[in-house]
């Protein structure tokens, strides 16, 4: 399925009947929409709880938690959505451009917390980033917007590279914005630039292949929720081919990945958390200001370096929120 096809496509998923779920009478629910499982999603629903649990909510208790995750697999979403809306949840909260778009096109009504690495500006979904003016809000980490800096420190660290790779998702609606940013940082360094294209397991596994094949000296790995969902698998195959690799997020470089640069995905789960919890308590999303993350983390793996037999510069060690042994 093409990625315009399948954005136009989502305001016309069918409903499905209701799950039926136990819960308290009265119980405010949270309807959460991701590409992703909830076994990939634990450690930021576990920050998710802990914003709202500052707000006043612990899930099965004064709240019910219903998660509806896509495997992977983008078409899956506006069914999903339609479930959580004819569920009649007290409030979405979808991660990730893909799910927060097909949220947003399921319902005007239900309000919509979003944490998603894009301009929720540019995608619609709020007038503004201090009024929102809808029903959705959320925080922004603007992770697409630092692919530059991913790509210099990757070029910092291996700096004879002559092509590199990047890995992007077909359907992902910031890829094609996203590859021209990657472009042009690519010709600042006179590097050329190999896009590669993903979005099943299998292709993944051909999209290496084909890095090897072109010799690609490293790889440049898009953020996409996709991604983060096998990201055992892309940092096993990487390691196995021997190509340095730079990631959005800490999760890549904790199973492996050799360095990672983009903001802290917790802190945002985080802030959507409390934002949920502040609209369970009667305040209304266009009132809310989208929440622009500022935390940002580079995060270096040595043992893995040293494995592909990778020098990181000092620059860069001495500079590292966290470097893993």
């Amino acid at each position: 399925m093409q990625r315009r096809e399948f954005i136009a496509g989502l305001g016309s998923a069918a409903m499905v009947p209701t799950l039926s779920v136990a819960q308290q009478p009265g119980t405010p629910v949270i309807g959460i929409l991701t590409l992703g499982s909830r076994e990939s999603r634990r450690d930021m629903l576990a920050a998710f709880s802990r914003g709202l649990r500052s707000a006043g909510y612990v899930e099965g208790r004064t709240v019910t938690i219903e998660y509806r995750g896509a495997e992977g697999r983008g078409d899956g979403l506006p069914t999903l959505a339609a479930e959580l809306v004819q569920r009649q949840v007290t409030v979405i909260v979808a991660t990730g451009t893909l799910a927060v778009l097909t949220a947003k096109a399921a319902t005007s009504t239900i309000p919509i917390v979003f944490a998603l690495g894009a301009d929720p500006v540019k995608f619609g979904l709020v007038a503004s980033l201090n009024q929102p003016g809808g029903n959705a809000t959320g925080v922004s980490f603007l992770v697409n917007s630092m692919m530059s800096k991913q790509f210099e420190i990757l070029h910092l660290t291996v700096p004879k590279t002559a092509l590199v790779g990047f890995l992007v998702n077909p359907i992902n609606p910031n890829t094609d914005a996203d590859t021209a940013d990657v472009m042009a940082a690519a010709a600042s360094l006179e590097h050329k630039v190999l896009v590669v294209r993903a979005g099943t397991e299998r292709e993944i596994d051909e999209a290496v292949k084909t890095l090897v094949r072109e010799r690609a000296d490293a790889l440049l790995v898009h953020n996409d929720p996709f991604f983060l969902l096998r990201r055992e698998q892309i940092v096993a195959l990487t390691a196995y081919q021997a190509i340095p690799a730079m990631y959005a997020f800490r999760d890549f470089t904790a199973v492996g990945g050799l360095m990672s640069y983009g903001t802290d995905l917790a802190d945002a789960y985080r802030v959507a958390g409390e934002y949920s919890g502040r609209i369970l308590k009667g305040e209304k999303p266009a009132d809310l200001p989208v929440v622009q993350s500022t935390k940002f983390e580079l995060v270096i793996n040595l043992k893995t370096a040293k494995a592909l037999g990778v020098t990181i510069p000092e620059t860069l060690l001495a500079t590292a929120d966290e470097v893993i042994q």
